[in-house]
């Protein structure tokens, strides 16, 4: 709202007043003095009573009254904002500077709304996969979206073989089904994740074992993985797969990785719900393991709504996934099973929907990357602010963009949060790491130093709103907040 297009001295006449209301549909005009200093909010309801007095509309605002209008102060937060405003059943609250001025005006309709973390971000393709899914009645699990989203997402990866399946946590319990792991059998698995990474152990009976991040891109860290091996060596009891997590879109240092897995002779999965977009050393993230899984979640850089791919250059794999994900139904005429399975399969209707976000998946990656950029640029100034590292064999396609808090910050990411979300701002801690979590706690973990490098980047930790579909003014409005808050 332009201050001064909606600013009027009692000199101003009441047609010249609607006129500008008309104009500008503000709802408001501001009554300011010759130096400016304002002195109320005018209403069309207000130049309706001076007509309905006999004043006419070529006279002036002289007669207006003069009333105590409610105004607020620079720095009030939104949640006491909107109170004011339903306290005083008002829509506008004109914001002063020290010398009585306005400088801004706040809309109810701003504070409205809400800056999510990741929200879905549709285009124009979804709607005619759909549609197309309708016309045809292809509606239940399977079908011909299904067909095309598996080879289209498998052609963009560069990879052989791809299962539609109803969410990136199914995709990880196959994968740790078709591997034959089971009851009493280990599982390294990343600490610094999502539980999904880690509850389908749990599912086939089998114990987590948690590897701490390293510093250098937050993910597994070779140096604790090693340990790890070692430990289970010396035990005599190897894992029976790796669970590499890619967090926030960014790959692990895979190359150390993979070298240890083969090593040892175990199988590494990759998670790549959070990194479909990145890469690593040039080659796409969930393309490395001996299966590798993506998530089309809701708040994931594409999505499904709920869903979820598992990829492999195997084709045996991945066909014993398909199997497993329909029942396990044998080939016969009638329901013949010769194992349990599982109702993981993706819909049709829900394929139709990836199908069109995959088409926009590079402009995603691009949109996601700027909003990482302009939060490090617009906050350079705060140097107690350090932002997840990039490093040189990585393109992150920073599905949110993550933060920590230095040690020696007057406040906690804990305070930042809280603060946000006053202003209906809306982030989040770092993931909790596993070893951390109540259900794992008397589960071994391996750190990358003498302590837990996860545990600190969680302490520390934030993630900012971060939506492909962000507008720069809700950039703007988060940016300016953190600026302020933390300055003050």
């Amino acid at each position: 709202m332009n201050i001064a297009e909606i600013s009027v001295g009692r000199s101003t006449t009441l047609f010249d007043a609607l006129a500008i209301l008309d104009v500008q549909a503000s709802g408001i005009l501001l009554l300011q003095n010759e130096q400016r200093v304002f002195e109320r909010t005018i209403t069309d309801g207000d130049i309706r009573r001076l007509l309905l007095d006999g004043v006419q509309l070529q006279d002036n605002l002289m007669g207006l009254p003069r009333i105590e209008s409610i105004v607020v102060q620079e720095g009030i937060t939104r949640e006491v904002a909107l109170a004011l405003m339903n306290q005083h059943m008002i829509n506008h609250l004109p914001v002063l500077d020290e010398a009585g001025c306005v400088i801004k005006v706040i809309e109810r309709r701003d504070l409205d709304e809400q800056i999510l973390l990741s929200t879905p971000h549709l285009g124009s393709w979804e709607r005619e996969f759909v549609d197309q899914a309708f016309r045809t009645n292809w509606i239940a699990p399977l079908g011909p979206n299904v067909d095309a989203f598996e080879k289209e997402l498998a052609e963009y990866v560069g990879i052989s073989h791809a299962a539609a399946l109803s969410s990136g946590t199914a995709a990880i319990h196959l994968a740790l089904r078709i591997l034959g792991v089971g009851k009493g059998d280990w599982v390294f698995c990343s600490s610094l994740t999502f539980v999904a990474s880690a509850n389908p152990i749990i599912y086939q009976g089998a114990q987590p074992v948690f590897i701490d991040s390293e510093p250098q891109s937050w993910n597994m860290s070779p140096i604790a993985l090693e340990k790890a091996f070692v430990w289970a060596k010396r035990e005599g009891k190897l894992p029976k797969a790796v669970i590499v997590v890619n967090l926030y879109g960014q790959s692990a240092d895979m190359d150390p990785i993979m070298d240890l897995c083969q090593k040892y002779g175990v199988p590494m999965v990759e998670d790549a719900a959070e990194s479909l977009g990145a890469k690593y050393k040039g080659k796409w993230s969930g393309t490395f393991g001996v299966m590798g899984i993506y998530s089309f979640n809701g708040n994931k850089i594409i999505t499904t709504s709920g869903g979820g791919m598992l990829v492999s250059e195997n084709e045996d794999l991945i066909k014993k996934a398909r199997f497993l994900a329909t029942q396990a139904r044998d080939a016969a005429p009638h329901y013949e099973h010769t194992e349990i399975g599982y109702n993981y399969r993706m819909s049709n209707i829900l394929a139709g929907v990836g199908r069109g976000q995959i088409r926009v998946l590079d402009e995603r990656v691009e949109a996601r990357r700027n909003v990482f950029q302009v939060y490090k640029e617009k906050l350079a100034h705060l140097p107690l602010l350090k932002w997840m590292p990039e490093p040189e064999w990585s393109r992150s396609t920073h599905w949110l963009t993550a933060c920590t808090l230095s040690e020696d910050a007057t406040v906690s990411s804990t305070d930042l949060i809280r603060r946000l979300a006053a202003d209906s701002i809306e982030a989040r801690p770092l993931w909790k790491p596993m070893h951390m979590q109540p259900i794992f706690a008397s589960c071994p973990s391996f750190d990358h130093f003498e302590s837990s490098v996860c545990a600190a980047l969680f302490n520390r930790g934030i993630c900012l709103p971060s939506g492909s579909n962000m507008s720069a003014d809700q950039q703007e409005r988060v940016v300016e907040l953190i600026s302020n808050y933390l300055t003050r």
